[in-house]
C-alpha cells in the first residue's frame, strides 16, 4: 500500500477520534465527568484545568463529586464550573463540591441531538478535508501511472467512505442516548 493511503487512514482515524472526544462533552441527562474537561480556573494567579487540580467521581448516577486536592481551591473551581455555562449548579460542600445534573426537557434534548448532528457535520467536513489533500497529493506527484494514481483514488474513496459511515454510527448511538428518557 501506498504511503499516502497510509497516511490518509491515519489522519482520518484522528478526525474520528478528535469527533468522538467532542461528543463526549455532550450533555446526555447522565453524569459524565468530562463534561469538566477543557474548564480553566484560577490557580494561584495561572489558569489550569480543573481536571489537574481535583479528583472527580460519580458517586450515582446523576451526581459528580469534585474533591479539591487542596481545600484552598475549593472557591475558584466552583467559580469556574458556574461560570462554565454546562448547566449544572455547584454546590460547595466542606471538602468538596457536588454537581448534581438536573434530569433534561425535551426540548433540552433536542437542542442537544441538534449540537450532536452539527458535530457530526464538521467531522464529514474534516474527512473531506483530509480527501481532498490527499487527491491533491496523488495528482501532483508524476511517479505514478494513470492506473496506478486511480487505484490509489479508489482506496482513498473507500476509507472515506468507511468514516463517513462510522460517523453515522457514532452520530445515531449519541442520538439514541441523548432522546432516551
Amino acid at each position: 500500500m501506498d504511503q499516502i493511503v497510509i497516511e490518509t487512514k491515519g489522519r482520518l482515524e484522528k478526525s474520528i477520534e478528535a469527533f468522538v472526544q467532542s461528543f463526549s462533552k455532550l450533555r446526555s441527562g447522565r453524569a459524565n465527568p468530562q463534561i469538566l474537561e477543557g474548564i480553566q480556573c484560577d490557580y494561584y494567579g495561572d489558569k489550569m484545568e480543573i481536571t489537574s487540580l481535583c479528583s472527580i467521581s460519580m458517586p450515582e448516577p446523576r451526581q459528580l463529586l469534585v474533591k479539591p486536592y487542596s481545600r484552598e481551591d475549593i472557591k475558584s473551581i466552583a467559580s469556574a464550573i458556574a461560570s462554565a455555562n454546562i448547566g449544572i449548579n455547584p454546590q460547595v460542600e466542606a471538602d468538596c463540591i457536588r454537581l448534581i445534573v438536573p434530569p433534561l426537557t425535551e426540548d433540552v434534548r433536542r437542542e442537544i441531538a441538534k449540537q450532536a448532528k452539527a458535530l457530526a457535520e464538521e467531522a464529514k467536513v474534516a474527512v473531506r478535508n483530509v480527501r481532498r489533500d490527499a487527491l491533491e497529493s496523488i495528482k501532483k506527484d508524476d511517479s505514478y501511472s494513470d492506473d496506478y494514481k486511480k487505484r490509489l483514488e479508489d482506496e482513498i474513496q473507500k476509507s472515506v467512505e468507511a468514516s463517513n459511515k462510522k460517523i453515522e454510527e457514532i452520530l445515531a448511538n449519541k442520538q439514541k442516548e441523548i432522546m432516551t428518557v
